[in-house]
């Protein structure tokens, strides 16, 4: 049972009632771990609507697939029930992807082992592997191998690393607040 009560949307006060038919109408879920950061709205917004905005950043620079693959790899090396849960879940049903025998291009690999390492140890993130991950975006392209330029593979670089690190935001409150799955 989780250490924090979740909201009730019903009888939340106005304020929270707005972010969570603003969230709705964005296309959003209220999920278990909304509910409890709803207890402070602006706990929500930067844990919650921030995740989603650079989730759609990083979607429309690389694609949804391997968006979703990197933030799996983040979310299994952290170790976060949740998290893992639901991209697995989000791997099979949107992607048919079975997350126990995955079948990867290289790109897919290596965005992967820099999500796993960014969940798990992300002081060892080597130059060579971060400085080849942004080759690749360079010679390959981003989404739909459409050209990359040089700020534009910086800017992959960045929203991969903010992805990641508002993916561990995301499991480290899951995990500390002990949410229900």
């Amino acid at each position: 049972m989780g250490r924090i009560s979740q909201i009730d949307p019903e009888t939340a006060p106005a304020e929270v009632k707005a972010a969570i038919w603003k969230h709705i109408a964005e296309g959003r879920k209220i999920t278990n771990e909304k509910r409890t950061l709803l207890h402070n709205v602006n706990a929500f917004n930067a844990v919650e609507v921030a995740s989603y905005a650079l989730d759609d950043d990083l979607q429309k620079l690389i694609g949804k697939l391997d968006g979703d693959l990197f933030e799996y790899a983040v979310s299994v090396s952290n170790d976060c029930l949740v998290c893992t849960t639901y991209f697995s879940k989000l791997l099979r049903e949107e992607h048919g992807i079975d997350p126990k025998h995955f079948h990867l291009t290289h790109r897919q690999e290596m965005l992967m082992n820099f999500g796993k390492k960014v969940g798990q140890a992300p002081k060892e993130i080597t130059d060579e592997e971060f400085f080849a991950l942004k080759e690749e975006f360079l010679k390959n392209g981003g989404k739909d191998g459409e050209p990359v330029d040089e700020e534009k593979a910086e800017e992959i670089m960045v929203v991969l690393t903010a992805m990641g690190v508002m993916m561990v935001a995301n499991n480290y409150v899951n995990d500390i607040l002990k949410v229900d799955l």
